[in-house]
């Protein structure tokens, strides 16, 4: 049976859906980040639940909202404070930040090229976090995207940006501690596939581009933007994530690497050598993302070369030329 968004709100960040067929069977879902704009909701993610005794289409609409108790607490890092947990260990706000102990392991999440990454707790507020842990080499010692992530990210402060609470350093690792997000994009996609809703498709592009507003202000390009490299809350919160491969631009472009930016998001000119670019490398990875989010699977899936990614891109684009695109003949790979 299908299903079709209301024209009206009921209440404020709640959307509800009425049958196609008929206009009695009525119920919504809702979520109210309190950070977020009322207008938007994620249908996906429940927070509470709503029901219409009756659905008048011309008439008023009588809503009953029914909460449901929550042992978490409404913060940015997805406080969730465990009964077992708070039995098993103290938390003590003496406990001073950079230092090891004051955090807990809990499961390891995944592990990248030079990161291991780790769902912790916080000994001194109970809240939870993302522990990433880098292994530093005995000869190199801190790896040089390491250095650049926190360096950025100690400057970025903003709603879609994940926040950095602690840095932690030993002689063996290098230990970033970050707010906690339930999810990434990649998995939310993966969790309901055929595509999002339209409503969370507007509720993630909308923070992805406020998010990429905010740092293109501050001078800074991402330069890897994957929905892997996008955290997702509890609440519906997008936020940008991994800056390893983010680096301060300056306007207009600068001759930069073309090593950049997983293939499947990345631009025809940084595909075929252009050393010099600005934020239209970044709106293009996002344009990849909003229309993966639509059609629930990659724009571009190429396998494994570059030249593959182009023949997917040249697929649904066309071939360039000079008179389509200007200067691309002069493109170090460019080849007719």
């Amino acid at each position: 049976m299908g299903q079709e968004l209301c024209a009206k709100t009921v209440q404020p960040g709640c959307s509800c859906y009425r049958c196609s067929e008929g206009g009695e069977a009525h119920s919504c879902r809702r979520s109210q980040p309190e950070t977020m704009e009322a207008a938007f909701k994620l249908t996906d993610l429940k927070e509470a639940s709503c029901s219409m005794t009756s659905f008048h289409p011309r008439g008023r609409q009588d809503v009953r909202a029914q909460k449901f108790k929550s042992k978490r607490p409404r913060s940015n890092s997805d406080s969730f404070q465990e009964e077992d947990l708070r039995q098993g260990f103290q938390w003590r706000k003496s406990l001073p930040f950079g230092a090891a102990s004051s955090y807990l392991n809990l499961e390891k999440l995944g592990e990248g090229s030079y990161a291991t990454v780790y769902k912790g707790i916080s000994r001194i507020n109970g809240q939870l976090v993302a522990l990433k842990v880098i292994s530093m080499n005995a000869e190199e010692g801190v790896p040089f995207t390491a250095i650049r992530e926190a360096s950025l990210l100690k400057g970025l402060k903003h709603a879609n940006i994940v926040l950095l609470h602690d840095i932690i350093h030993t002689k063996e690792t290098l230990t970033f501690v970050f707010e906690y997000m339930h999810t990434d994009l990649a998995q939310y996609m993966s969790q309901h596939p055929g595509g999002l809703h339209p409503h969370n498709v507007r509720l993630f592009m909308f923070q992805l581009l406020r998010g990429l507003a905010y740092i293109h202000h501050q001078h800074v390009l991402h330069r890897d933007l994957k929905p892997q490299n996008l955290l997702i809350s509890h609440l519906g919160e997008l936020k940008l994530a991994d800056f390893g491969l983010a680096r301060a631009k300056s306007i207009p472009s600068q001759t930069y690497s073309s090593e950049v930016v997983t293939l499947w998001y990345r631009p025809p000119d940084a595909l075929l050598g252009a050393t010099e670019y600005s934020s239209e490398l970044d709106i293009w990875g996002a344009g990849c993302i909003f229309i993966e989010m639509f059609q629930g699977q990659p724009l571009f899936p190429g396998v494994s070369n570059i030249l593959e990614q182009l023949e997917k891109i040249w697929e649904v684009l066309g071939v360039p030329t000079e008179d389509t695109w200007p200067g691309v003949s002069k493109l170090p790979n460019y080849n007719p």
